[in-house]
């Protein structure tokens, strides 16, 4: 599934085997973000699958963004299935290490 709805947030998924990688590129910001949930909603309840972001190619992120991330890993964790992010580039690591919520990633990482 190739989804691009915007000139500056793209987002690709790929599954293999058990896992699925979300592949997001550009901005993550307020002004894309229905489009996120969009397509992060029947992800984030299919409970047979591994589920991954790959941030590598993405340059920014806002509140709203780190909320919708928040709120995959709340739900995921509920159901008791792996969510992890990876390829985390350094200025959005800063940005969640001053937010506090790396830990939560990081400790998801290792969880299953």
């Amino acid at each position: 599934m190739n989804t691009n709805k915007s000139e500056k947030f793209h987002a690709t998924t790929k599954t293999e085997g058990s896992v699925c990688t979300v592949y997001l590129s550009g901005e993550l910001d307020l002004s894309v973000a229905p489009d996120f949930r969009l397509i992060m909603e029947p992800l984030v309840g299919d409970t047979a699958l591994d589920l991954s972001i790959n941030m590598k190619e993405l340059k920014y992120i806002d509140s709203t963004g780190i909320g919708i991330l928040l709120s995959i890993l709340k739900a995921r964790h509920g159901m008791d299935v792996k969510f992890t992010v990876e390829e985390v580039p350094p200025q959005i690591q800063k940005l969640f290490d001053m937010t506090g919520i790396a830990k939560f990633f990081a400790s998801q990482e290792n969880s299953h």
